[in-house]
Formats: C-alpha cells, sequence, structure tokens
C-alpha cells in the first residue's frame, strides 16, 4: 500500500510554510489524527514534513477544535454556535514572545448551506467584509472540494483525492490541496477543519 507521504522528511524549518507566499504551494491532507482513538487530520508540506494538525480528543463532531502546528503552538479554535444549526466560528490566536497564545476576536464565521437549496455550495464563509464558499466537487466518497472567492470567482484553494509518484490513487481521506499564490495557509487549514467536522470526519 502507497504510503500517504513516500518522502523522507525533510529537516528545514516550516516556518515559511505557516505564513501567506508568493507563490502556489501544495499540501497532503490526510483527515486522520496522528494520536491514536483521536479524530483529527494531519497536513504535510511538499517536503513531507507535517506543518498542521488537529487532534479531537473528544467524540466526532465536537463542539471545539483546535488548530496547531507541529510543535503544538495554537492557531486557531473553531467553535461550533450553540443554538444554530451548522454554524462555526474561528477565533485566531496571536502568539507574543515569552508568553502563552493569546485568542483574538472572531477572525471568520461558516454557515452549512441546505445541499438542495445551494447545490454544489457546502458553506458560506465571512471574513470581515471578505465572502468565500467551499464548493464540492463531486459526489459520493469523494472529499474534493474547492474554496472559491465569493466577488471574483477566484479559487484561492483546491483539494482532490491524492495520487502517489506512480499513479497510484489513495484513499478518498488523503487529498492534494493546492493553494494559490498569496494565500493566508492557516485560515485554509482552519476552513478545512470546518469542512471536516461539516462531514463528519472530525
Amino acid at each position: 500500500m502507497p504510503k500517504v507521504y513516500p518522502h523522507q522528511e525533510s529537516t528545514t524549518s516550516s516556518d515559511q510554510c505557516l505564513s501567506n507566499s508568493n507563490k502556489r504551494e501544495t499540501y497532503t491532507v490526510w483527515m486522520k489524527s496522528l494520536v491514536l482513538h483521536s479524530n483529527g487530520c494531519t497536513v504535510y508540506n511538499s517536503n513531507g514534513k507535517i506543518v498542521y494538525r488537529v487532534d479531537n480528543y473528544d467524540r466526532k463532531g465536537s463542539r471545539e477544535v483546535n488548530l496547531m502546528d507541529l510543535q503544538g503552538n495554537l492557531l486557531c479554535t473553531i467553535k461550533k454556535r450553540l443554538l444554530a444549526f451548522g454554524s462555526w466560528k474561528g477565533h485566531k490566536y496571536c502568539r507574543k514572545s515569552n508568553s502563552r497564545s493569546q485568542e483574538q476576536q472572531p477572525w471568520f464565521e461558516v454557515k452549512r448551506c441546505n445541499k438542495i437549496i445551494t447545490g454544489k455550495i457546502a458553506c458560506q464563509i465571512k471574513m470581515g467584509s471578505q465572502k468565500l464558499c467551499i464548493e464540492r466537487m463531486s459526489i459520493g466518497k469523494s472529499l474534493a472540494f474547492r474554496i472559491v472567492n465569493k466577488l471574483n470567482g477566484e479559487i484561492i484553494a483546491e483539494a482532490k483525492q491524492k495520487q502517489s509518484s506512480s499513479g497510484v490513487v489513495l484513499s478518498n481521506d488523503v487529498l492534494t490541496l493546492d493553494l494559490a499564490a498569496g494565500t493566508d495557509h492557516s485560515l485554509i487549514m482552519a476552513l478545512i477543519t470546518v469542512y471536516g467536522l461539516i462531514c463528519g470526519l472530525m
């Protein structure tokens, strides 16, 4: 069976992968936690190095899930709103020197859409004045999706089932994620976490 990421892990720093980039980036997203008996996902960069992880020690569909980097630094907490159907808020964390990460004001809000009404649009995203959406790219068990800027139709991230270098298609919970240049990587990972919650994978 092909490995999720067959290349040897790089020893280079992942700091560049945790911020915006002026070039396109490709990640591998495995919708599995590295912690035994935990739900979540693990994200590898193009060198095979783990750069993001989600470990949900609670049952699937927890009302609060944390996005972290490899060192366990908290980047974003995603909270499902009480008394609301299919609505989540993401709270960004700011890490200051010689202090713990501090939660900031809500970063974004995601609202799940009714499939009958919106078709391929799985959810609407609001982040300040910016409006995005997640579109399903296929039906059935495949998780393929794209994140689109609703203002201009620009595709800022696209995920599809990964193939190994020899052309073998991996399981449907292993995705290749392409990010457009200038994209906030941690934001995209947080939105993917919400989508994983919507799909019942975390």
